[in-house]
């Protein structure tokens, strides 16, 4: 070994050794020098997202004070001060669940601008990780240019050789965790990705339940304005009108259901799910309040000419998002007001499902979806209300076989010969909807 040799591996040794710290320091710096770039602003927005979750326990604490005076007040006396007294309150609860809605829309838009920053984060750390990676194969490479055994032989006492030998080890070493580092960011980017794109979803359904809400609002504002013009503020007038209603409910059901239970129909099992088949139907809510269940029960007798509910009732504050319980196509949608108010399902919608079931969703305050629309499980179709003959809000749900059921348009001796339109199903054709739903 000569001493040009001697020189050459010595600069190599100087080389190794003080790349080899520049790489520990920045490994170690960089990264907590990139968390602080982004930790301020990320603090800031997390700071603006904790004031507005806080006002939104507020309002949820508001919205249930007025959904509960609704309630209480629609089951005392059916007079005209309670039933305007019922609007107002109804009223202040949809004003406050607008602004719960748009402080979530704000809440959104900040968890966005805030994963935003936290994939900026990691997209820059990942290529610090790569930078560092890239470079100390470079050192590993050069220092493979000579055997080991050269290197060893060529230093000029053993203690070198053992410094040389230690400097690569912690090389291969520092390799390895910025390896395991930059696997490491590589999924924390990934799952930011994904919340992100999870959390523009929930930011376009808000966005819809905002432009739906509002729209409840106003049907609301115009019942209070026709139940005022329609009684001129008499009880008198407006007792009147119930007993019309109700004599009108009545003749409309007994109509309907002469009809229905005059067409023949045989049910065929196999074109519909089994109830031992998994759940054929997701909620219409995310609360789930059974008030009324299908067939015989302690209201059917009085409530219905057939003695049987015909359905299953889900209690719902009015402007509820209403969902679709499976994939299907929209088979119908209409208003029976129009026709006989306050006489049968009110504003409803008829979808007939990819599963063999149809479903009516009736007494809605707002319709979101138009006839033959392709529907999604779990997309909003429209929002509850209490349209139509109804007790209280709530939404009624009455379940089919799907080859029979249609929406038909006749004129109904009943409502003066007006011409109606609504769901039509064989009386055997109706099924239990608990059979349907996860259980």
């Amino acid at each position: 070994m000569n001493i040009k040799n001697i020189k050459m591996n010595s600069k190599k040794y100087f080389y190794i050794t003080s790349v080899l710290i520049v790489l520990i320091l920045i490994f170690q710096m960089s990264p907590s020098i990139i968390h602080k770039a982004y930790s301020a602003t990320a603090e800031e927005l997390q700071a603006k997202i904790d004031e507005k979750n806080k006002n939104i326990e507020a309002l949820n604490k508001e919205i249930q004070l007025y959904a509960d005076l609704t309630d209480k007040t629609s089951k005392e006396a059916k007079t005209l001060q309670n039933k305007i007294k019922s609007l107002t309150q109804n009223g202040k609860m949809l004003d406050s669940d607008i602004k719960k809605t748009k402080s979530q829309i704000s809440v959104a838009n900040l968890a966005i601008q805030k994963i935003g920053i936290n994939i900026k984060s990691s997209e820059d750390k990942t290529s610090h990780f790569r930078s560092v990676i890239e470079h100390e194969l470079k050192v590993i490479q050069f220092n493979e240019d000579t055997s080991f055994v050269e290197n060893i032989l060529g230093k000029r006492n053993l203690s070198d050789a053992l410094v040389e030998v230690d400097n690569i080890r912690k090389l291969n070493e520092n390799l390895g965790k910025e390896i395991d580092s930059l696997k490491s960011e590589k999924q924390i980017l990934l799952e930011n990705k994904t919340k992100k794109e999870e959390t523009k979803k929930q930011l376009t359904t808000l966005q819809t339940e905002l432009s739906g809400k509002k729209k409840v609002v106003e049907e609301n504002k115009q019942e209070q304005s026709q139940i005022l013009k329609e009684t001129k503020n008499k009880e008198q007038t407006y007792q009147q009108i119930l007993a019309q209603r109700k004599a009108q409910k009545e003749a409309l059901d007994k109509e309907l259901f002469d009809y229905e239970a005059a067409l023949k129909y045989t049910l065929n099992p196999s074109l519909i799910p089994t109830s031992t088949s998994k759940a054929a139907f997701i909620w219409p809510f995310d609360k789930v309040i059974i008030t009324q269940l299908f067939g015989k029960t302690s209201a059917s007798k009085r409530l219905y000419v057939s003695g049987t509910h015909n359905g299953i009732d889900f209690g719902a504050k009015v402007g509820t998002p209403v969902k679709a319980v499976a994939n299907g196509v929209v088979a119908g949608a209409g208003d029976t007001d129009l026709t006989c108010k306050g006489a049968s399902f009110g504003r409803w919608i008829l979808i007939k499902f990819d599963n063999g079931l149809a479903a009516t969703y009736g007494h809605l305050s707002v319709i979101s979806v138009t006839e033959g629309q392709r529907v999604t499980s779990g997309e909003i179709i429209g929002y509850s209300g209490n349209t139509g003959y109804s007790t209280g809000p709530h939404l009624h749900m009455s379940v089919y076989d799907a080859s029979v059921v249609k929406a038909e348009t006749r004129p109904s001796v009943s409502c003066g010969g007006k011409i109606y339109r609504m769901p039509i199903a064989p009386v055997g054709a109706y099924l239990d909807p608990r059979v349907y739903f996860p259980k």
